[in-house]
């Protein structure tokens, strides 16, 4: 259909005939996400119509959740996990117009000042010294005590621009560089607690990227999970794959609607949830 014929399509969505208005709908719902364009400039010409307005609104979000499902589908059922691909699908869930190149340059930026500080040739504490220097310092990332439980905190293209997040998000871009620079450096899932885990040429330790870059041991890993009264899982010491990062991003963006009240957009991330669900697949 030619771009006029899909916006005669579209003026048909407030006939006063439900059937009509329906088929209407189904037909438009066809044709994806590809069709967004033609409904967002129709919705900025129903100004004075807040019916129509409504209907297109529920019609692109609809559209826009089944490309994020259709993205982490395919993410999943690739088996590669890519870090930043998989994040880059989270944060489309709310600003479905990110693309996967912008987020990357995005990061590439960010990369580019820890390249200029971290060298190959320093003793790996003295790499976790100097990417400390550059994150807090230089780029003065830092906790977002104030919003933790924001949905903000688990969009990586907002955290990057905002230099403010939560554990497990300004753990991830930590990681990232740190992969970039060849620095072995894995995501631990700790309760309540995201953290990181240097795993190379020296015994391993720990460093808590929410509280500026503290470098700590296994022990200290045991007193926090013995005062929480819990068991000390391996999971607690070892690394976690992308997936899991990726599933817990998840559960802070149900964990945050919950707080914000906002059900609907509970339950379209326990969707999300339950596509990279191994009990589901």
């Amino acid at each position: 259909m030619t771009e006029s014929e899909l916006k005669a399509l579209v003026s048909l969505l407030d006939d006063p005939d439900h059937y009509v208005s329906d088929h209407v709908e189904g037909e438009i719902r066809k044709f994806g996400n590809k069709i967004i364009p033609v409904l967002e400039s129709e919705w900025q010409d129903n100004s004075l119509n807040p019916f129509i307005q409504r209907r297109i609104e529920h019609l692109i979000h609809d559209l826009q959740f089944v490309q994020v499902s259709d993205r982490l589908t395919q993410w999943y059922a690739g088996g590669e996990f890519d870090l930043l691909e998989g994040l880059w699908i989270v944060a489309t869930y709310q600003y479905p117009e990110l693309t996967y190149e912008k987020l990357k340059d995005a990061v590439e930026q960010v990369f580019y000042e820890f390249w200029l500080d971290v060298k190959p040739d320093m003793h790996p504490i003295d790499k976790i010294k100097t990417m400390n220097a550059v994150f807090y310092g230089k780029l003065k990332f830092t906790s977002n005590t104030k919003h933790f439980h924001s949905p903000a905190n688990s969009m990586l293209n907002i955290v990057l621009e905002s230099r403010r997040g939560n554990p497990i998000s300004l753990s991830c871009i930590y990681m990232l560089m740190a992969r970039r620079l060849n620095i072995p450096l894995y995501g631990v899932n700790l309760p309540n607690l995201f953290v990181l885990t240097y795993k190379g040429e020296i015994p391993q330790f720990y460093i808590n990227v929410f509280n500026k870059g503290l470098v700590f041991n296994r022990k200290d890993i045991e007193q926090y999970v013995a005062q929480l009264n819990l068991k000390p899982l391996d999971t607690f010491f070892e690394p976690c794959s992308n997936l899991d990062i990726v599933r817990r991003y998840f559960r802070n963006l149900i964990m945050a609607f919950e707080k914000t009240g906002d059900q609907d957009k509970v339950e379209e991330v326990k969707k999300l949830m339950r596509i990279i669900s191994d009990e589901e697949n």
